[in-house]
């Protein structure tokens, strides 16, 4: 991992910095760098500053203006919250970031594994029943939307092509990782070993009980050799499952050297006050954002 002090990602660092992580887990090598900029906190990663090419983040819920179940930093409008607030939270977070809001692209997304190819055209575009998006026109802010499920982030910086994707134990057992990997492939000419991919903020093992029917899925699609890392069962019949594990290893099935890739170590339920969760307060919250854009 590069180290902060590396000249090559001095410039993209902003003055503020926290004296201490604020999140439980962060501050470990190979995890993010916590930065904010006029007042607005996000999460980045270093791995992906460093190529020079894109502008991204990943949402807390300080820094906005949205109130009650919503507060702050919402930037969702499926959520309930007032439409005046979500777009002034836009304007921040993508000013923050380094995009403009009116080049951001959504997906609303339904726990698939469907995955669109963004061109110039599509730029403010919300992709229905879409839970990845991929492109390779600069300027162009890849959004998706997350309370727990898994942010995926994919960089090519020899192809400059970039992907975002949305991981839930649904996506994750269909190998969206893969199929956004295969569709960077096939459309931009991508090879694997050239792209760099990290796992966002969401839901630690620890936090992350599910039935066995569950289990059983991730069983038909994970080989038996892997079973220990990704799950155990409990004295109650449940399960707690690793889907930071298991992305990880839809990473490199996908082709992606370990070496590139970043792995999370924030869950979004063990930080409450941080970020949002699901499993924390069910569906009277607002949404966290993955941010994505070609320069």
């Amino acid at each position: 991992m590069i180290e902060l002090t590396d000249p090559k990602i001095q410039k993209y660092l902003t003055p503020y910095r926290y004296e201490k992580p604020v999140l439980h887990g962060s501050g470990i090598l190979g995890a993010f760098d916590e930065k904010a900029v006029d007042g607005v906190p996000f999460l980045s990663y270093p791995m992906l500053e460093e190529t020079g090419i894109v502008h991204h983040g990943f949402s807390t819920k300080l820094g906005g203006v949205s109130k009650g179940c919503w507060a702050t930093m919402n930037i969702s409008t499926t959520r309930g919250d007032d439409p005046e607030d979500v777009e002034e939270n836009q304007r921040r977070i993508a000013r923050a970031i380094g995009v403009k809001p009116e080049d951001m692209t959504f997906t609303n997304q339904t726990h698939t594994t469907n995955v669109a190819v963004v061109r110039a055209e599509d730029k403010g575009r919300r992709f229905m029943e879409t839970d990845g998006m991929i492109t390779n026109v600069p300027g162009i802010c890849l959004v998706t939307f997350y309370a727990d499920c898994v942010p995926l982030y994919f960089v090519d910086p020899v192809k400059k092509v970039i992907g975002l994707s949305h991981s839930g134990w649904r996506g994750t057992v269909g190998k969206i990782g893969k199929v956004t990997v295969e569709l960077m492939q096939k459309t931009y000419g991508s090879d694997p070993k050239d792209i760099l991919a990290a796992i966002g903020p969401s839901i630690c093992q620890d936090c992350y009980e599910v039935s066995e029917d569950v289990i059983v899925k991730f069983q038909k699609s994970f080989e038996e050799k892997y079973w220990p890392e990704l799950f155990y069962q409990k004295e109650n019949g449940k399960y707690q499952l690793n889907l930071w594990k298991a992305n990880e290893l839809v990473f490199e099935e996908a082709g992606i050297l370990k070496k590139h890739i970043a792995v999370t170590n924030v869950c979004t339920h063990c930080n409450p006050d941080i970020l949002f969760s699901h499993r924390t307060t069910g569906n009277k919250r607002g949404n966290l954002s993955a941010f994505l854009a070609l320069k």
